[in-house]
């Protein structure tokens, strides 16, 4: 049976090959007849785009860690009324470059803030929202920062962050991919960009149906 609409979510470390991918899961959904709506976090409105350029801003590298967390969600509560939730409600479907994993992984993992905080925030902001899919883009710290510093011009804020920051965030992409196996795939990014797509053509084959 084929679905109606659904809310796919792409995570990963820097590197990993979001951006292309993100393109070919377009493609391949409007092939198959859907209407479809991409967008990004922190970001996607005009509101949520001048926060997503506070949080990325060098200049900020001074940021306190609740603040990061909080413009975080001031960023997804907007984006979530005024893109997510009206996109749904009309039947598309919306593919999301990072959503509320990248702050467990990022905030919670990378910079240690407690889970259940971030979780409290989670169920204020999103109500019963969460993604139905979630492609986890995973690689090595190693590769991924590899791979972002040769396509890059200037490093944003949490680029600029060291290796032990992007080890602990992959574990924690992992630890809730592991958590929640019926919602995430993971996809070896480290493969050849053909592999990659091969195997989320699989996953999104076996998801969206015929």
């Amino acid at each position: 049976m084929s679905r109606n609409a659904g809310f796919i979510t792409v995570e990963g470390i820097e590197g990993v090959g979001k951006s292309t991918n993100l393109e070919f899961i377009r493609n391949f959904l409007l092939s198959r007849g859907k209407e479809v709506v991409m967008t990004r976090e922190p970001g996607g409105t005009p509101l949520a785009e001048e926060i997503r350029a506070l949080l990325l801003d060098h200049m900020h590298d001074n940021m306190a860690r609740d603040t990061e967390l909080m413009l975080m969600f001031a960023a997804r509560a907007q984006h979530i009324a005024e893109v997510i939730k009206p996109a749904l409600s009309k039947g598309k479907w919306v593919v999301c470059d990072r959503f509320t994993d990248a702050t467990y992984a990022y905030q919670g993992g990378g910079r240690g803030i407690d889970p259940k905080r971030i979780a409290q925030l989670e169920d204020w902001v999103q109500g019963k929202l969460r993604p139905d899919l979630t492609i986890l883009l995973d690689t090595t710290p190693e590769i991924g920062l590899q791979r972002a510093a040769s396509r890059r011009q200037t490093a944003d804020r949490f680029e600029r962050e060291q290796q032990g920051f992007f080890t602990r965030v992959r574990q924690c992409y992992l630890d809730r991919a592991q958590a929640e196996p019926n919602r995430f795939r993971v996809i070896d990014a480290s493969a050849s960009l053909d592999q990659v797509k091969r195997n989320i053509e699989t996953v999104l084959t076996e998801f969206v149906g015929a």
